[in-house]
């Protein structure tokens, strides 16, 4: 059976995670980060429509490729553009 050499990458408060795992070719974002759980801080729960490739917001049903960095997206605390208001109030 053919494998894929891939990782999962999660950034958050708890700290950086880089799970690395090996596949079955035909798996799909969504089994490898079902795969890389215990190995994310505890409390992490991905979303389904937070997950991207290289930078790259991807389905969870998007075959891997040899070497693909999986990545878990947080939902913003905060929306960019009251961020934005918020620093040119405090600046102005």
């Amino acid at each position: 059976m053919a494998e894929l050499s891939v990782e999962v990458a999660y950034a958050g408060p708890e700290g950086q995670v880089v799970v690395a795992l090996v596949l079955p070719v035909g798996a799909t974002v969504w089994d490898a980060v079902t795969r890389a759980l215990p190995g994310l801080p505890a409390g992490v729960e991905p979303d389904p429509g937070r997950l991207g490739v290289f930078s790259k917001k991807v389905a969870a049903d998007r075959p891997l490729e040899e070497g693909d960095r999986v990545e878990i997206y947080r939902a913003l605390i905060l929306d960019p553009m009251e961020a934005r208001r918020r620093r040119a109030s405090r600046e102005g």
